[in-house]
């Protein structure tokens, strides 16, 4: 591989869902190793006073998140189905996401939690939906008592607290070297970058 990129994402992120679905394709073509890293933005958004996404805060910022992510969804051809509730809560996959690092298919587990989610409007909250996602990355039901092990909890709060450490204020963020770009639409030139061709 030509270079590496550490790709931090939250599964309530709806952007987030735009970078999960194509950056494997993306970074192989570019031979950039990525590596996926997810993390919880309830606490940087508590940091700020938040108890919610900026999309429900701001009313106006919020009804233009759903129409550029139904534009964008169409042009690139991926289903899109707005959640309810939205944000939705994503602590299970994200342990559920580690777990399944352990067996080298955090990515395919990933892209099928976030379908199930922004694809198909499921709730990830539950325990049906995710283990739907389970079988559909080729993974065992058994995998769901393995998220809730101390060593996958503990993971999962040193990941954002490394996040929040390395300056990530929102998802998706890439780290490629010393440098951060933040947004689906930074992630050409994040590869860029990891590549060796960019900055």
């Amino acid at each position: 591989m030509r270079g590496r990129l550490t790709f931090w994402f939250e599964f309530a992120s709806t952007y987030s869902y735009l970078s999960v679905m194509r950056i494997g394709a993306l970074a192989a073509a570019r031979s950039v190793a990525v590596t996926w890293r997810p993390f919880l933005l309830g606490p940087v958004f508590a940091a700020r006073g938040w108890d919610t996404s900026p999309f429900n805060i701001y009313p106006a910022k919020g009804r233009y998140m759903w129409r550029d992510m139904e534009r964008i969804c169409t042009a690139r051809g991926l289903p899109f189905r707005r959640p309810d509730p939205f944000p939705q809560n994503g602590l299970k996959a994200a342990r559920l996401a580690l777990a399944a690092a352990e067996m080298d298919s955090i990515e395919a587990f990933t892209k099928a939690a976030f379908q199930a989610q922004f694809g198909d409007g499921a709730d990830i909250s539950s325990d049906a939906v995710l283990q739907g996602c389970l079988r559909q990355a080729g993974l065992d039901d058994a995998l769901m008592q393995r998220a809730q092990a101390p060593a996958v909890k503990s993971a999962l709060r040193a990941q954002t607290e490394d996040a929040i450490a390395a300056g990530i204020f929102g998802a998706p963020s890439f780290i490629s070297g010393p440098e951060l770009f933040w947004g689906d639409d930074r992630l050409e030139q994040a590869l860029a970058h990891a590549a060796g061709r960019e900055i």
